[in-house]
């Protein structure tokens, strides 16, 4: 199991902690992973910041994630936090013809892969890491985000 944290400012429309603990028990139960996460929801300006700092990208972007960074010796089981932006969710969910709870189950789902040390750098790990994404998504009733 996942243990989720979520960070939300209520001005920020975003899905509840239920249904973000519901996503991350799939992924949880699926690759047996056992963690905590905190999941924030940011605004535009806030993820522009973030991607600025942290990946020198002036636009703000869906998510972000910053897997921890734990010493050895520190017994911890936080896999890491997630920056999530409403507002480029709202619009790409929007843009792509996209059910809004898929998409934030989706970018739920890809950033906490992300800290598990999937990624999408090169072509094979890309395929590995959106092949898991779909079958994760097909497993919570969802379609292939990728199609």
């Amino acid at each position: 199991m996942i243990q989720l944290e979520l960070i939300n400012n209520e001005n920020l429309s975003a899905p509840d902690a239920a249904q973000f603990q519901s996503w991350l028990n799939r992924l949880a139960e699926k690759l047996k992973v056992t963690g905590e996460v905190c999941i924030k929801v940011v605004d535009a300006v806030e993820s522009q910041q973030l991607n600025h700092t942290y990946r020198g990208k002036e636009q703000p972007t869906n998510v972000l994630s910053f897997p921890a960074d734990v010493p050895e010796f520190v017994a911890s089981n936080h896999l890491g936090d997630l920056a999530i932006c409403a507002a480029v969710v709202a619009h790409e969910a929007t843009a792509q013809n996209k059910i809004p709870d898929h998409h934030w189950a989706h970018m739920s789902i890809h950033g906490v892969l992300h800290l598990l040390g999937y990624d999408h750098i090169d072509e094979a790990e890309a395929e590995l890491m959106e092949a898991l994404e779909i079958e994760l998504l097909a497993g919570l009733g969802i379609a292939n985000p990728y199609a």
